[in-house]
């Protein structure tokens, strides 16, 4: 099954034998870097106060739609056949229902094209990747399909779009903030460009780190027989961390430069903060210090792929009445697709959160005081949990069981007992949830981040095969409509 386009391969096919690179991978990068030139455009001359919203959606929706087909070829239909089928579900049930047999049409339909690409056609090669107010066609077509994000996300809820579109963006986040209305509303409309310039020159330095180094430190080498004979445990503790660490450049470069094209259109602004600057993070998908900081497993997954963890502790996490982390991390295999490798991860970080859980709850309040004993703590939990994090996600990038197992078994499965044994030994307390709407939780973490603090929902995602992964979100976005 073709998964590129004729016309993009054959285009594109001299760039990609010149920087040695796949044509997925070029077709990728060339197609987002278009989208940002005509993000630059949708924003300077289809501005909402020069255009109506019917344009501006028609003109998202179309470019949107070029780029699919450029990426993916005539595979792209699925955007419009799973768009168009959502929605006919969406007039017949009603509001009152719409979200239940959108979620199960959406992820029923996911499952299936996932299992077609990956036991029928191509295991293991690139392939188009799926997941998954009552709204007019053209607004439901321009949400799932538009240029800004068709590609590779992110996640946004449908009023924040809709907001962004009828041009309202600045007035919400401005009113947003407490207090403040009277001045904010005297602001001109902020320019995005010094948010886009700074996130362009992260996008770059990703893209160098992922061209010179993460193909040295490949992260099938964990399993190497000759290097699991030979070097110290040291040695293997520490490559699995570096390998692991190599790895994740490739999703700050798609997701940064995906932020990046939505706020060159003029979408993510967000209110300003405590010294009056912009905010451009409103759909940002990922905290990179955060990340590579993280003193514990929840600090890790709550800056890591951000909105779709929303949308996770939305659908699944806040409603389920029983083992709310275990059935949402299900969920989230499922929505990833269903390389065994996939599932063997999530399983992994079940165990793992719940773990990690319940080691904070019962000791991290002896260490707080003095400050010298909690940096101790720190600098502990820190190793610790890039240690486990970078064990739990090894599948994630094999894929396959075997080589999944060949690495457990090498590490004589350490972290799956210990996980297991501090659950049976440690009490585990309940994490109370509240039903928190989308904006709330926004605010909420917003707030947080001012204050050094960082607590979110739960969610993990990597994979070899993802930078075309935005057709997964288009699901999504069919089960988080809000009216």
């Amino acid at each position: 099954m073709a998964t590129t386009s004729t016309t993009g391969s054959t285009l594109l096919q001299p760039l990609s034998n010149a920087v040695q690179l796949p044509i997925d991978q070029v077709n990728f990068v060339v197609c987002q870097l278009f989208a940002l030139l005509a993000a630059i455009w949708f924003r300077t001359y289809l501005h909402s106060s020069k255009t109506s919203s019917c344009i501006r959606h028609v003109v998202a929706t179309l470019l949107g739609l070029y780029l699919a087909l450029f990426c993916f070829g005539w595979y792209a239909l699925h955007f419009l056949v799973q768009s168009g089928i959502s929605y006919c579900i969406m007039m017949v049930t009603g509001v009152e229902n719409m979200h239940t047999y959108c979620f199960v049409f959406a992820l029923g339909y996911l499952t299936v094209c996932q299992v077609t690409r990956v036991y029928i056609f191509d295991y293991g090669q690139y392939s188009a990747d799926f997941s998954g107010r009552m709204p007019s066609l053209l607004e439901y077509l321009s949400y799932t399909c538009n240029f800004m994000g068709i590609l590779a996300g992110p996640l946004c809820s449908y009023k924040d779009y809709i907001t962004f579109i009828e041009g309202r963006s600045y007035h919400a986040a401005q009113s947003g903030e407490s207090g403040k209305e009277g001045i904010q509303g005297e602001r001109t409309e902020p320019s995005p460009n010094a948010a886009v310039v700074q996130k362009l020159l992260i996008c770059g330095l990703s893209l160098l780190f992922h061209l010179t180094i993460c193909r040295r430190l490949p992260v099938e080498y964990n399993i190497d027989v000759h290097f699991q004979a030979t070097a110290s445990w040291p040695t293997r503790v520490l490559y699995l961390y570096v390998s692991l660490l190599a790895a994740r450049p490739k999703y700050y470069f798609a997701w940064t430069l995906a932020d990046a094209i939505n706020n060159a259109a003029g979408f993510g602004f967000r209110g300003y903060d405590k010294n009056g600057a912009a905010r451009w993070d409103l759909i940002s998908n990922l905290r990179i210090q955060q990340i590579e900081m993280s003193t514990s497993f929840k600090m890790f997954l709550d800056n890591w792929n951000i909105q779709t963890a929303l949308w996770l502790k939305r659908v699944c996490y806040e409603r389920v009445s029983t083992s709310p982390t275990i059935q949402t991390f299900i969920l989230s295999a499922i929505w990833h697709g269903v390389y065994p490798g996939y599932y063997l991860t999530f399983l992994t970080g079940t165990v793992m959160t719940l773990a990690a859980r319940a080691v904070r709850n019962n000791f991290r309040h002896y260490f707080l005081q003095p400050p010298q004993l909690k940096l101790l703590y720190d600098i502990l939990t820190w190793i610790v949990t890039q240690i486990a994090i970078s064990y739990t996600v090894v599948p994630f990038v094999l894929l396959s069981v075997k080589p999944s197992f060949m690495f457990y078994s090498s590490w004589y499965y350490s972290l799956h007992s210990l996980g297991i044994l501090v659950l049976l030994l440690l009490p585990v307390k309940k994490t109370p949830r509240g039903k928190n709407t989308h904006e709330n939780a926004q605010l909420s973490r917003s707030k947080k981040l001012d204050e050094g603090e960082n607590s979110l929902g739960q969610n993990s995602f990597s994979t070899t095969n993802s930078v075309c992964s935005q057709s997964q979100e288009v699901a999504s976005r069919h089960s988080s409509l809000k009216h």
